[in-house]
């Protein structure tokens, strides 16, 4: 049992590194190529804490190879746009001009179902609404609305607006995050102070507070469960 345990801890801690490394996407983003390569991680990594008989050095090796192969492959992506095609593929527009191009349809094996859901998901029920329907690398779809049925804007009203800029979190679930204070240039005795004047002695009591641009303070009391 404790060799179990070793084992899924250091399978653990390199499947962890390995995909980070591989970077921050979620599954639905995956590329196909990306995808394959983490059911197969995932696989490798699950045969050694099954059968202690497996050397784990049969895991750690294929592992850290897909690892040096999907990074060498993300490179050469980035540096020519032709190899990119070949491991990503490219995107394809499944709508032109409100018009269904169902050449594209068959060479990428979609039916004409699935199609009306990605566009439904999307807020669009009627494919004459559309101006062009991409199918991302991803296998997501991207709908590019006619100008008559897009929302309306500011702009499209001639109405100027302000910068909003981000909201930074100041606390979160009763700590703080020093590094935001220092980063807007402000301090853990302002921060204190301001707490004081809704009555609010100690940050723990806080699940969440943040500043907006304009330095208007937001904060939200822990629930009492007692």
């Amino acid at each position: 049992m404790f060799v179990v345990m070793i084992r899924t801890v250091i399978l653990y801690v390199l499947v962890f590194i390995v995909m980070r490394i591989m970077g921050k996407r979620q599954i639905g983003q995956l590329q196909p190529i990306e995808l394959a390569v983490a059911i197969m991680i995932s696989a490798l990594a699950a045969l050694p804490m099954e059968d202690i008989s497996i050397p784990l050095i049969n895991s750690v090796l294929p592992i850290l190879l897909l690892l040096i192969f999907q990074v060498t492959v993300s490179t050469l992506s980035m540096k020519s746009e032709k190899l990119s095609a070949i491991f990503s593929g490219r995107p394809a527009i499944v709508i032109e001009n409100g018009k269904i191009v169902q050449s594209e349809l068959t060479n990428l094996r979609v039916n004409l179902n699935d199609l009306l859901e990605q566009l439904r998901i999307s807020g669009y029920s009627n494919i004459s609404d559309v101006e062009f329907a991409i199918m991302e690398t991803t296998g997501q779809i991207s709908v590019i609305p006619k100008s008559q049925k897009r929302p309306v804007t500011p702009e499209d009203l001639n109405i100027e607006t302000q910068y909003e800029g981000l909201c930074h979190p100041l606390i979160i679930d009763g700590q703080l995050e020093r590094k935001n204070l220092k980063n807007i240039g402000l301090t853990e005795e302002w921060l204190n102070n301001e707490l004081k004047k809704f009555g609010i002695d100690n940050s723990k009591e806080i699940i969440f507070a943040s500043i907006d641009p304009n330095g208007k303070l937001y904060y939200q009391r822990k629930q009492n469960n007692s």
